[in-house]
């Protein structure tokens, strides 16, 4: 009776195994059946080239004096001669920012006394093309003795780098499309789009403004603004 019972169990648990390899085994024809996911990842650039109608200086003053209250007053008297000269040739209050002002001592050649103090003022301008050579005329004549600039830039950068977006992406699919056309692929939707980095134009500095009635010259020449992007395409 016992070995009677002993058959029956292995044989009931024999027929659970095998249902449950015939749930499984389904699972595992449709796994090998499914083809590998294709895809193609390309990176594309755009460029849009134009001319800067924008141009940012900073003018800085520099006086010396005995003492920190003197210099400071001293150097705020002309940087506020120079602000003055600069709105006067056109600037929008808007446009001006102080960027710096400093103030150190001065010492004697064994630096072990103080003989006096120099303070320092940086205005920060950003005007037009139009207005830099006169600008710079102004500040330095109101009396400006260090001058740097100008960085040159696009009033509408913002919508001119959107463009050199959409070229890039354009310059993508065509990529893709090349690349799947030779390996005998069909070229579907963008899975992913990343963007990369905006390319900075150059910094152009011009030369210290040293005498007064001297026009400087401000060429604005060509800037180009560079976007890039990398697309990930279905490929079937």
């Amino acid at each position: 009776m016992m070995r009677l019972r002993w058959i029956i169990l292995i044989a009931a648990l024999l027929l659970a195994a095998s249902a449950l390899a015939g749930i499984a085994q389904p699972r595992l024809g449709h796994a090998a059946d499914t083809a590998s996911k294709k895809t193609i990842t390309v990176t594309g650039s755009g460029k849009v080239t134009t001319v800067p109608d924008r141009a940012s200086f900073a003018f800085t003053v520099e006086t010396r004096a005995e003492t920190a209250k003197a210099a400071l007053a001293k150097n705020a008297a002309a940087a506020a001669e120079v602000i003055a000269a600069v709105k006067n040739a056109g600037v929008a209050a808007a446009d001006i920012t102080t960027s710096q002002v400093a103030l150190f001592p001065q010492t004697n050649e064994a630096g072990t006394d103080v003989i006096g103090y120099s303070a320092s003022n940086s205005i920060s301008v950003e005007t037009t093309i139009a207005k830099a050579g006169t600008l710079v005329d102004a500040a330095a004549e109101a009396g400006a003795n260090g001058v740097s600039g100008p960085m040159l830039s696009r009033s509408d950068d913002d919508a001119l780098y959107r463009e050199a977006l959409r070229g890039a992406v354009a310059n993508a699919n065509d990529k893709a499309e090349a690349l799947a056309s030779a390996a005998g692929l069909t070229l579907a939707g963008a899975e992913t789009i990343v963007e990369g980095g905006q390319s900075s134009p150059p910094i152009i500095y011009a030369q210290k403004a040293d005498a007064a009635g001297v026009s400087v010259p401000i060429e604005p020449g060509t800037q180009t603004i560079e976007a890039s992007v990398t697309v990930t395409y279905d490929a079937g």
